[in-house]
């Protein structure tokens, strides 16, 4: 009798696993299961549909000895742990009053609503030790529907009367309900956690698709939100996925539309429709589920439901990515998370367009304040240098005067962001001429440049002549016979090397020390700014080396690296 009871609830426990997959597949019910935040309303429908499958259980249950072995705890064991506390009681209280009523006065009618209850609630609380992120198996549930149907044997031996009727009861129906109602709740977790599984492959499958548009818009929209960008993104969009048409709006006008109604939603003109003007105003999504709701105001317009997400710099809202479709009511939470990731990754994307534009502003708001730092610097000193001439020799200072215009004619070009080392080479020279005026023979020149080694390179403007002008001065001069300026052009491996070498005076280690931390510079403008262009504009590897042993020289160099060099530039130099 036993092993046909046994078979009995299986059978009806397969009809059971059936409603209970089929329901797993109505979305209504999905939706419910995957929230995680359940409201009171939501509860009570949870607990309405495990309490039914209590119900069920109990009609299909198997008349044995004036009692029913039935799956009754199968439904309201699986509302708890899934539910809570909340879900476990009420569907618990619905299942055993209605066993309790449909036998009243029947031998375990008392027992088995009492233990309907106790299982369902008991559950509930189980329920609460998987709450920080613990996940229920399987054999949880399978663990659990053994204990609870032991319990329920108990409790029948105990309240049901007569005991004798009750005792022999329970060696019937204990093993093949404990076993198989435990099979039926393993099974009910292994169909809900089906559910969870679609939903984080669906969500893999989203956050797929959102890096690859992300990685594929990402060039365009770092040129910041406008026409060009926006069709670039929303045709990137519409390609990637099934919607009908994309649109991504500023807060103005349409900046971009492709697909369905393209040819009344055009880019430029004024919004067509409410939802955007709403979404704007609100700085949230909206959806719209029929074609009244998009209110666009061309009649004949196909699109009949839509996502709006607003794309935020901030708390500022700068546009809209809207996703249509031409059936009503069809969009989905897959479509507005969708929705949203992509807006936010666009918003993002643009937020740091517009950090990186902003940080090349400052950039070159900087050089430029170096650059000026010069000017004056050396115009300072030519002055100084012509006006001392000119007391001696009228035609010679008329000649560096002529000098002077040629190097500042050229010198405009301090305005532009790179000029040809060989400008640069020029500009030293003029610069020399006048200083040779002025120091006469104790002041020698010497350029030992490789060929083709300052040919198509470029580099900022006025980035040698400082060096050049502090050898002078600081080296050259304080030396009572004089010296030589040397400045070399090499090529080597992955770039080129200038340098700017005297022999004069040199530096003790430590001044040394304090000229490479820029310490001892009150009349050294020049190095502290030649070296922060250098490294602004090439890294680090391009700051100035500095070398030098008192009483014998200095050595200043610094590296401008292949990649920087025009491609004409690097053939030259075994790159």
């Amino acid at each position: 009798m036993t092993f046909q009871i046994l078979l009995d609830l299986a059978n009806r426990l397969g009809i059971f696993v059936i409603i209970a997959f089929l329901l797993s597949q109505f979305t209504p019910f999905k939706k419910l299961i995957l929230k995680k935040e359940v409201s009171l309303g939501e509860k009570i429908i949870l607990s309405a549909i495990f309490g039914s499958f209590g119900i069920l259980g109990t009609y299909m249950g198997i008349p044995v000895y004036g009692a029913l072995a039935n799956s009754r705890a199968v439904g309201v064991i699986i509302g708890g742990l899934l539910g809570g506390p909340f879900v476990g009681v009420l569907s618990g209280l619905i299942a055993s009053l209605h066993r309790w009523s449909i036998d009243i006065g029947g031998f375990t009618a008392v027992a088995c609503a009492i233990s309907t209850f106790i299982e369902a609630t008991l559950a509930g609380f189980i329920h609460k030790k998987f709450e920080n992120g613990k996940k229920i198996c399987w054999w949880h549930g399978f663990a659990v529907g053994i204990a609870m149907e032991l319990l329920q044997m108990v409790i029948i031996v105990t309240i049901a009367k007569p005991f004798s009727a009750a005792l022999e009861l329970v060696k019937v129906i204990w093993f093949p309900m404990t076993f198989v109602n435990s099979c039926g709740i393993a099974i009910f977790i292994l169909i809900i956690d089906n559910i969870f599984k679609e939903q984080e492959q669906v969500g893999a499958l989203q956050a797929k698709l959102s890096l690859d548009i992300a990685s594929e818009t990402l060039p365009y929209l770092r040129k910041g939100l406008n026409e060009l960008s926006a069709y670039k993104a929303a045709k990137i969009i519409f390609d990637k996925t099934d919607y009908d048409a994309v649109a991504v709006t500023d807060t103005e006008k349409i900046l971009a539309h492709v697909g369905k109604g393209e040819d009344h939603h055009k880019a430029g003109y004024s919004f067509m429709t409410k939802t955007t003007k709403d979404v704007i105003s609100s700085k949230e999504y909206k959806i719209a589920t029929s074609k009244e709701e998009i209110n666009c105001a061309e009649p004949s317009c196909p699109l009949q439901s839509a996502v709006v997400a607003p794309l935020l710099e901030g708390d500022k809202v700068i546009g809209c990515l809207k996703l249509y479709k031409v059936r009503p009511n069809s969009i989905t939470s897959i479509d507005v998370k969708l929705a949203q990731g992509l807006a936010r990754m666009f918003a993002t994307q643009l937020e740091l367009a517009k950090a990186e534009n902003q940080a090349k502003l400052l950039a070159n708001a900087e050089r430029r304040a170096l650059q000026a730092q010069i000017n004056p610097h050396f115009l300072f000193n030519a002055l100084n240098t012509i006006i001392s001439v000119s007391r001696k020799n009228p035609d010679e200072s008329r000649k560096l005067l002529m000098d002077l215009s040629e190097f500042f004619r050229k010198n405009l070009s301090a305005g532009m962001e790179m000029v040809p080392l060989e400008q640069e080479i020029e500009h030293v020279k003029a610069y020399l001429s006048i200083e040779q005026a002025r120091f006469g023979e104790r002041l020698k020149t010497e350029f030992i440049i490789e060929p083709n080694a300052a040919s198509s390179i470029l580099v900022p403007p006025l980035i040698l002549q400082p060096l050049v002008e502090n050898a002078v001065k600081h080296g050259i001069m304080p030396k009572k016979e004089g010296g030589k300026v040397t400045v070399k052009i090499e090529s080597v491996n992955q770039g080129t090397i200038v340098s700017v070498e005297d022999n004069g005076i040199g530096m003790s280690e430590e001044i040394l020390e304090d000229v490479k931390k820029y310490k001892a510079c009150k009349d050294r403008i020049g190095l502290w700014n030649v070296n922060g262009r250098l490294e602004s504009y090439f890294g680090k590897k391009s700051c100035l080396e500095i070398y030098s042993k008192y009483k014998h020289g200095t050595v200043v160099k610094f590296f401008i690296p292949c990649s920087r060099i025009p491609a004409i530039g690097c053939e030259n130099h075994g790159a």
